[in-house]
């Protein structure tokens, strides 16, 4: 059975139109790329837990901020790894500055012996599309266009 992993894609609305959040994963695999390497925050649900749940619990892990409101799922999206990951949309806004995300640790320089810890996410941004279709990774493409085809409909209704 595949991985279930749940996000939340946090967006805002400026003069510009819809902004989305995503977090720039932390360590050294990471340090030196941008584009291709941002992310909605997400993370593995347990096998029992509920997935919107799941999804709030990472998105708080990740990046420090608790998300409540009006979620609208976006759907489940399967990722080149075989995961399924489940996104909700909730409009809302945060300060990337205040960003205090869990730690993780792992062996670094490889095959050292030493242990190092590094933050799961060590930066968030606010993108307009253009450039969130840029930075994000490639599995997660599809969730934006769907997220931004959304917003384009509720703009067109009125709404």
């Amino acid at each position: 059975m595949p991985i279930q992993s749940a996000g939340i894609l946090l967006f805002r609305h400026r003069k510009g139109g819809p902004e989305v959040f995503l977090i720039h994963p932390g360590g050294p695999y990471w340090a030196k790329k941008d584009e291709g390497a941002w992310s909605i925050p997400k993370g593995i649900a347990d096998p029992d837990e509920n997935v919107l749940l799941a999804a709030r619990r990472e998105f708080r892990e990740e990046t420090g901020f608790d998300v409540d409101g009006d979620f609208h799922a976006l759907g489940t999206f399967r990722q080149p790894g075989g995961k399924r990951l489940s996104v909700w949309a909730l409009e809302g806004d945060c300060d990337p500055s205040q960003l205090n995300s869990n730690i993780f640790q792992m062996m670094w320089p490889p095959k050292s012996g030493r242990m190092q810890s590094f933050p799961e996410a060590d930066r968030g941004r606010w993108f307009a599309r253009s450039e969130a279709e840029v930075k994000i990774v490639k599995g997660q493409r599809p969730i934006l266009g769907i997220f931004f085809k959304a917003q384009e409909d509720r703009f067109h209704q009125g709404a």
